[in-house]
């Protein structure tokens, strides 16, 4: 029997990290008596939770050494039943959850010599469409974000993408001000004529420049509450919108519920949305068309295709959500290869980012707005030594 010798928790250095506090991707690395080694990654690279994230995977690698990697099911139950706090649930408890899973499914894979998504199902698709995400900051390889803030510049973000092969674009049109500031103004509440025509007309003006057959998401991230939400919904309506993304927070199924009701665009929501339980009220009130869950976040692979399988039930289809490192790139096209009701994958701008990119070996990348699967054993990601050897780690054994 293959046991868990050690863990490292590993603090991803990045130049990212070192400009701004608010991208942090921590990598987990399970050690084994094998000498065969998993990653995985926490999903609180952005946002504030870095540092809690560390925290908990510490605590709950402490519990799984000795343990068969390969015994993934009982080791994620452990985690949850076996801790008292996890049966809370929580996006700090569940990202650290995800980061251990996701290495232990590597460790399966490179002992078996087989890919993730060959474990999970084989291929249900050869290659895996993908949209271009967040032009509010426009697009290309650019560290720099550029705080777009007038039609003609979100039109020209779109177009950027298009010509590289895109067909499908997400975009936030109203949380970024005339003035270039992100989400400093107030959302909630019935919304000013003002601010409702700005976001209207970046959007108008992206439809005008990309012609009826390239699809948009329409991104709130929950900034809205649900009267803005529906206002904004019933405005954008006629620009033919793919879906309308976390319009309201996820915290009450019944408000996006309200949002459904009312605005004759699909839903879409998940990555701040945890586990099986999280989902079970928004897949039996039928408010969300698209479910996003995030592997890093939600539970890792044991629990997002039990996710999956769930939506698949419902008539629901699944866009994994990704914004993080190399790592939660790789493990995102292996789950959307393999499930039926995959819709499209997630290309964040920070996944074209050289600083970001170069703390892993390996660099996939869409061709004309698509993906393929990496086809080596486990996970097929993970970082490089040199990123290793710079990157505050802590080792529990």
């Amino acid at each position: 029997m293959m046991k868990i010798t050690s863990v490292d928790i590993i603090d991803v250095a990045n130049d990212f990290a070192s400009a701004t506090s608010k991208w942090r991707p921590v990598v987990v690395k399970i050690n084994t008596d094998e000498g065969i080694s998993g990653f995985g990654e926490v999903g609180l690279a952005y946002g504030v939770g870095a540092s809690a994230g560390i925290g908990m995977a510490k605590d709950l690698s402490a519990i799984i050494i000795g343990m068969d990697p390969m015994n993934n099911e009982a080791i994620w139950e452990k985690m949850l039943k076996k801790t008292f706090w996890g049966q809370g649930g929580g996006g700090i408890f569940s990202a650290a959850m995800s980061g251990i899973d996701i290495a232990l499914w590597d460790i399966k894979g490179k002992a078996w010599g087989v890919p993730l998504y060959k474990m999970l199902g084989g291929k249900s698709r050869e290659k895996i469409r993908t949209y271009a995400s967040q032009l509010q900051f426009g697009w290309g390889d650019g560290s720099d974000k550029d705080m777009l803030t007038e039609p003609e510049q979100y039109a020209q973000a779109a177009l950027t993408a298009v010509s590289e092969g895109y067909d499908a674009i997400k975009v936030d049109t109203v949380a970024m001000d005339r003035h270039g500031n992100w989400n400093q103004q107030n959302l909630n509440g019935p919304l000013t004529d003002k601010i409702l025509r700005l976001g209207y007309d970046r959007m108008a003006a992206i439809r005008d420049a990309v012609g009826p057959d390239v699809d948009i998401i329409a991104e709130m991230h929950a900034f809205t509450d649900t009267t803005s939400a529906i206002q904004f919904g019933r405005m954008i309506e006629e620009l033919g919108i793919f879906y309308y993304e976390e319009p309201v927070m996820p915290l009450n199924p019944a408000q996006m519920k309200q949002v459904a009701d009312k605005v004759n665009i699909p839903l879409a929501a998940g990555e701040r949305i945890y586990w099986r339980w999280g989902y079970r009220p928004f897949l039996e009130n039928g408010s969300l068309s698209v479910i996003q869950p995030d592997i890093c976040t939600c539970g890792g692979i044991t629990e997002v295709k039990k996710i999956c399988d769930m939506a698949h039930v419902y008539d629901k289809t699944v866009q994994i959500h990704v914004c993080g490192g190399p790592i939660s790139t790789a493990v995102a096209l292996h789950m959307e290869t393999v499930i039926p009701n995959f819709v499209i994958h997630e290309l964040h701008r920070y996944a074209l980012l050289e600083p970001n990119t170069q703390t892993c070996k390996y660099n996939y990348l869409p061709k004309n707005g698509m993906y393929e699967v990496p086809e080596l054993p486990g996970i097929g990601q993970e970082l490089t030594e040199e990123t290793m050897k710079k990157s505050p780690t802590i080792t529990v054994k």
